[in-house]
């Protein structure tokens, strides 16, 4: 799936990789299951041939059911990115295009173990105590869209209370249906509160926080 040109440049980037990285990988081969699962294996396989600190563990979205729910996976392709620990990042689609970069700097975060957030939104984040799910909503033609997926994922990098899925839309028409996504990109946040754009970190730490706390506690 990479050129040789490419291959050397990623290469280089991901020998900065300190600490592994796994990336657990739920496919499905029946013919019509799923549309760019053979391609998404191929990248991944790619990608992981290139650093010694990356493992690739490819599953079966039927038959490893159990693992799938585990993880929350619910639609494939999906990739789950696992650091010290499963942290709650999952990439559903082929990161192609400018998602391939969100991959490979999520990556190099995860292997450092440094979500590269500011010291404010840290000291924000640790008041947090109901769980957050965000969803990014995301195309590979999309400059702007790397920069909220990146910071989706850092969130949960943070805190144990948030988890993000990163979805590349146009291979989930139902989605962009279900959540009127009319623009990429789009950050939901537990299915409610949604903001259309590639807004600043503070920005989206504040509304993490103001949306938690109007969460109805639960009994």
């Amino acid at each position: 799936m990479l050129r040789e040109e490419d291959k050397r440049e990623v290469r280089e980037r991901l020998a900065s990789m300190r600490e592994p990285v796994t990336l657990v990988y739920f496919t499905q081969m029946l013919a019509g299951a799923c549309r760019f699962c053979v391609e998404t294996e191929r990248l991944l396989k790619d990608l992981a041939s290139l650093s010694d600190k990356i493992t690739l563990e490819i599953k079966n979205f039927v038959s490893d059911a159990d693992e799938a729910a585990r993880y929350g996976v619910d639609k494939i392709p999906a990739t789950v990115l696992i650091g010290a620990k499963d942290q709650g990042l999952c990439f559903y689609g082929m990161p192609s295009g400018y998602e391939f970069m969100t991959f490979l700097e999520t990556m190099l975060r995860m292997s450092s173990r440094d979500s590269g957030l500011s010291e404010e939104s840290r000291k924000l984040l640790k008041r947090l105590s109901r769980p957050v799910h965000l969803q990014v909503f995301v195309t590979p033609t999309c400059p702007y869209c790397p920069q909220s997926a990146i910071l989706g994922y850092s969130l949960a990098m943070e805190s144990d209370f948030i988890t993000c899925d990163v979805v590349e839309i146009s291979e989930f028409p139902h989605l962009a249906q279900k959540y009127e996504v009319m623009g990429v990109p789009k950050t939901l946040i537990n299915d409610t509160d949604g903001l259309d754009g590639a807004v600043p970190e503070a920005v989206l730490v504040s509304r993490i926080m103001k949306t938690a706390e109007n969460e109805p506690k639960s009994e």
